[in-house]
């Protein structure tokens, strides 16, 4: 028998099936949201840069350059001259308070609407609905009287009780989606082995439901972290102000003391930057797994 020897295939065409066709649609996807994230980082970029520029050098530099030494004497002006310490523990204090339970009683709430069958659900659904296409500023004036006659005013109890009700429909709105596609046959295998629907919502769906559930931390707490002007018509009493209006108020005394105030405004997004970073893994998949599906 005669070897068979292996026809040789042009080295262009070999070349050619090695390298896949350059989609130029990705490359151009590609650099925009290059483009993008450079015009994002770009005012970050300057404020830590005049954060840790003195007068001196913030005079002497362009606004974009590098500063030629690095003073944190800034950060802790701003920190004693804003008052940072007092609102840094209302905002923490309220948010710590706030979020955990407002997802909490938004999961019940979902639970209940997606998983117990009662006369009117679907009508109540939609009624808490209604809240996500209400925007809170319109109900300032009257969410002040009510807060006012309840003699909340100046308290935490009075933000924190209109930020659970505002935070509630839309997150409902992502729970009841994530709830509504976990199969029934785990509920009912439960309740035939004699498990009451506290049970079941504790040991069953809210540990399946933690990509959701990280998700709303991260959009829950950057909202009442950052949450301004529901603050400024309830919290009165400057020992109450949370940082937004701490930051406000030390913009408006120190408006020409640039480097303190650029350090007053990382300090402030600081934390929110740093529980997005903590949770934005589960962020995207958890929005994904709490759409709506009928």
């Amino acid at each position: 028998m005669t070897a068979m020897t292996p026809t040789a295939t042009p080295r262009g065409e070999d070349a050619g099936r090695r390298r896949p066709p350059r989609d130029w649609v990705l490359v151009g996807l590609w650099i925009s949201l290059v483009l993008l994230a450079v015009l994002w980082l770009a005012p970050f970029v300057f404020m830590v840069f005049t954060a840790l520029k003195s007068d001196a050098d913030i005079n002497a530099t362009a606004a974009y350059a590098p500063p030629t030494g690095l003073d944190w004497g800034n950060f802790t002006d701003a920190w004693v001259r804003g008052n940072f310490s007092t609102t840094l523990k209302n905002s923490v204090l309220i948010t710590v308070v706030k979020v955990p339970l407002g997802i909490l009683v938004s999961a019940m709430s979902a639970y209940a609407l997606a998983q117990i069958r009662f006369r009117g659900n679907r009508l109540l659904f939609l009624l808490i609905l209604l809240g996500t296409m209400i925007p809170f500023q319109v109900l300032l004036a009257p969410l002040f009287t009510m807060v006012n006659r309840l003699g909340l005013i100046d308290t935490y109890a009075g933000i924190i009780l209109p930020y659970i009700a505002f935070g509630v429909p839309y997150q409902v709105f992502v729970l009841y989606g994530f709830f509504r596609q976990l199969p029934k046959e785990m509920s009912e295998a439960a309740r035939i082995d004699g498990a009451s629907h506290v049970v079941i919502f504790f040991r069953l769906f809210l540990p399946l439901s933690l990509p959701a559930l990280s998700a709303l931390v991260i959009l829950d707490f950057v909202s009442t972290w950052n949450e301004f002007a529901m603050a400024l018509v309830l919290l009165q009493d400057s020992s109450k102000w949370t940082l937004p209006l701490g930051l406000m108020a030390f913009q408006g005394q120190f408006s020409a003391a640039y480097g303190p105030l650029n350090a007053a405004i990382i300090m402030t997004i600081l934390p929110a930057t740093i529980v997005y970073l903590i949770f934005q893994r589960f962020f995207v998949g958890g929005l994904t797994l709490g759409a709506v599906k009928e």
